[in-house]
């Protein structure tokens, strides 16, 4: 029987297990250009003996911040800047996927330079508010992307999983899901477009092929993943036909060879889906498992049971650095502290103490 505990290929390279670090933004970009810090790079390095790290949301363009202090993968210094992250990581052992998020509407002109604005799909509104350094700010309606800026989008994610690799990532994962640009794509109460890329299920997944092909072009497809989360309803996201999108979606990108697709489960009912699009994808799969709270060691059994390959840990990884360690062992478990989980000095962030002895 396999276990998480077991060693997996994944993009041409051994990890130790099948225990993933989820990606988690923090707000901590704190060097010049949006870039990592000493302290980021500790933070990562802290947690290589995940089988897999997957970064927090790292955008592709300066559009495509959403966040304050969330950090970039589209200049020369930010590739500079994460190879101290890389670099850190395989010293210890570890492999480390970037995460590749367009916020799309989500965001606020306040947190872009130069006088731009939030884009998305359509020119409609995400309901609720994002955290600025001004305070909170309501969403804005998003400039609609033009044709013409769509394929160039499609360029900016290539471009930047192309810089990825220049900084020695082992890959990236596209992030489809949590209501960011491509999930605005899926959903037809964002995706208010009439042109190829909306309306019917096989418009509205065209970005996410088109960028998923892209960057699999640029890279290579077994170091490219997809994130996805069905049901979600974060941002704004209402799915009226998620089982006829998700498989849709999968069907397109099987062919490919991807490294691993990754899906996020919203709800406990969304899992007789998680089981279909398993049987659709050939590759290995990414579980981050609905929960009532963090993620636990009873999720370990989904991979005994042959439903991921990987499980995927948020908030417990957050909190455990040494997270496989104290699976293995029963714990204990340090528990995380949400008033530290966005911004902030190293409090929170890098002194949650390892397992002694």
């Amino acid at each position: 029987m396999t276990t998480a505990f077991d060693p997996i290929q994944l993009a041409g390279k051994h990890l130790r297990n099948r225990i993933a670090m989820a990606p988690m933004t923090r707000s901590r970009a704190y060097g010049p250009g949006l870039t990592p810090t000493p302290s980021v790079v500790e933070y990562y390095r802290q947690r290589a003996s995940a089988g897999l790290i997957i970064t927090e949301g790292t955008q592709p363009s300066v559009v495509g911040q959403g966040y304050p202090d969330t950090p970039g993968l589209h200049s020369a210094e930010q590739v500079t800047a994460w190879r101290e992250v890389t670099d850190a990581v395989h010293r210890e052992g570890g492999t480390i996927f970037a995460q590749l998020m367009h916020a799309g509407r989500i965001g606020h002109p306040v947190l872009l330079p130069d006088g731009l604005v939030p884009v998305g799909v359509s020119a409609v509104a995400a309901q609720g508010q994002v955290y600025t350094h001004e305070g909170p700010k309501d969403f804005i309606a998003p400039r609609e992307l033009t044709a013409q800026e769509i394929r160039a989008t499609v360029e900016d994610f290539a471009s930047a999983a192309r810089n990825a690799i220049e900084a020695g990532f082992d890959g990236v994962e596209l992030h489809g899901a949590n209501g960011y640009l491509i999930h605005q794509f899926l959903a037809p109460n964002s995706n208010h477009r009439t042109d190829e890329w909306g309306g019917s299920v096989e418009n509205r997944i065209r970005f996410a092929v088109e960028v998923t092909e892209a960057v699999a072009a640029a890279i290579g497809a077994e170091r490219t993943a997809l994130r996805i989360s069905p049901f979600n309803p974060y941002n704004g996201i209402e799915e009226t036909d998620p089982e006829a999108v998700y498989t849709a979606l999968v069907q397109r990108i099987e062919p490919l060879g991807l490294g691993y697709l990754h899906i996020t489960e919203a709800v406990p009912g969304g899992r007789e889906l998680t089981q279909t699009l398993r049987k659709q994808f050939s590759g290995t799969l990414v579980l981050n498992p609905a929960t009532e709270g963090p993620t636990g060691p009873e999720a370990l059994t989904l991979v005994e049971d042959g439903l991921a390959d990987v499980i995927a840990y948020g908030a417990m990884f957050l909190a455990n650095p040494d997270l496989p360690a104290r699976l293995e062992a029963g714990g204990p478990f340090n528990a995380p502290d949400p008033a530290s989980f966005f911004g902030g000095d190293d409090k929170g962030f890098i002194d949650y103490p390892a397992l002694t002895g």
